[in-house]
């Protein structure tokens, strides 16, 4: 019933949120003196945070139309290079023909969309070759479509890596660090000639020992059977992926912002105070944020359950117990694979040491074949967005791929 209540809930909210939108739309009309007072446009701002606050959000548009690369400006189209169930690979083709590394970034499926690496594609684009995992909500897959877990992810990895080829890097941002080492050690324990160039590994749980959180701690101190009975629920019939059991991304999007609430709600008295000041810039950086970070799907409950009892209770790949569909996986077997971890120092989600707990389990890969880098003043986000990555972590990634592709030194050529 957790689902219905949700949608009961939203459709009572209804009434409240049109009414919220007219008085908006009324408030900020030009033709009513009223709205260049302050009043008026107090009216119109509080309007604006209701209608927010009990919108349902969709999925983003990714919205890269363009880019600039060192040969000119280019557009950028997106095209679906393979179609699966549960994910569309995705490739942001440049205009402008250049000889670029390939890389393959696998977006976290945790109930964010894709999109939330908008900004590291954007960052990417100019001087690489992207393709993108999109992962399709689970609301929207008939049960016909069949199961989709760990092992499943992990199958999907491969094949992708496959059919981009052996000159590929694979790039994983927080939750798919785990499938990524574990696709990649499989690859290269059964010799595979597609075993990518090099994978960078970004914030994930590889290790969650290393160093405990809040999500961590969350896991470790509850059966598995809580998270069942709690959490996951099964979809109402009048959805696509009607009867399907998931775990909500409504769930999820409360937990996340139940662990920084005071920031969340600060957040939106300053969009309060945007409004009233007309300080229009400012509050569209606020829209553009939350307008992502508050769209959320839903994740298939066997895939959920799975991550919780394999990655966070049971360390399995930590602690060399991680099993693909009955096959042993040995990160150990990977000795033509370029490792790069980045952490972030103040990242309360994937605490520093758990990523870089990988670099222990690859023991086969040479010194000069790895390289650990952790950005000061940066949380979870801060890895994969922002200034920080653009001006400091992006240089150090950028530059490992390349020497990785003409055969030198990572480790020494990132200095």
């Amino acid at each position: 019933m957790l689902y219905q209540l949700y949608d009961l809930q939203h459709a009572a909210l209804y009434p409240m949120r049109l009414l919220a939108e007219a008085t908006q739309a009324t408030f900020q009309n030009p033709f009513l003196p009223a709205s260049y007072t302050r009043l008026g446009r107090s009216i119109a701002a509080g309007a604006e945070l209701i209608e927010r606050t009990t919108r349902r959000f969709g999925k983003p548009a990714w919205g890269l139309a363009k880019t600039r690369t060192p040969s000119g400006e280019a557009s950028v189209a997106e095209v679906k290079v393979l179609r699966k169930p549960f994910c569309d690979l995705v490739h942001f083709k440049r205009s402008v023909p250049r000889q670029d590394p390939k890389v393959l970034l696998v977006a976290p499926m945790s109930g964010h969309y894709a999109t939330l690496l908008r900004g590291t594609v954007d960052a990417l684009l100019p001087e690489h070759e992207v393709y993108v995992t999109d992962w399709i909500d689970a609301r929207q897959v008939p049960l016909s479509q069949g199961r989709f877990d760990l092992d499943e992810y992990v199958a999907y990895v491969m094949e992708f890596i496959r059919h981009l080829g052996p000159d590929v890097h694979v790039i994983a941002v927080c939750q798919p660090a785990v499938p990524v080492l574990a696709a990649v050690s499989l690859m290269s324990q059964a010799d595979d000639p597609m075993q990518p160039l090099s994978m960078v590994l970004m914030g994930g749980p590889i290790d969650t020992a290393a160093a405990p959180t809040v999500v961590t701690q969350l896991a470790e101190t509850r059966p598995l059977s809580w998270f069942e009975r709690n959490v996951v629920t099964s979809l109402p019939v009048y959805y696509p992926g009607g009867l399907r059991r998931v775990y909500p991304g409504f769930v999820q999007l409360t937990g996340f912002m139940s662990m920084n609430l005071d920031r969340h709600v600060g957040e939106h008295l300053k969009l309060f105070e945007h409004l009233v000041r007309g300080d229009g810039e400012s509050a569209e950086q606020h829209r553009r944020f939350y307008d992502e970070y508050l769209s959320v799907m839903d994740l298939p409950a066997e895939f959920y359950l799975q991550t919780v009892s394999t990655v966070f209770q049971e360390r399995a790949l930590a602690r060399g117990r991680f099993t693909w569909r009955g096959q042993a996986v040995d990160p150990g077997a990977i000795t033509r694979t370029a490792l790069m971890t980045v952490e972030g120092e103040l990242d309360d989600i994937s605490a520093p040491g758990q990523t870089r707990a990988a670099h222990r389990l690859c023991s086969g890969l040479r010194p000069e074949q790895r390289q650990d880098y952790c950005q000061k003043g940066v949380g979870h986000y801060g890895i994969f967005n922002g200034r920080r990555f653009r001006e400091m972590i992006l240089p150090r990634i950028r530059n490992f791929i390349r020497n990785t592709e003409q055969g030198a030194s990572p480790a020494v050529a990132a200095e």
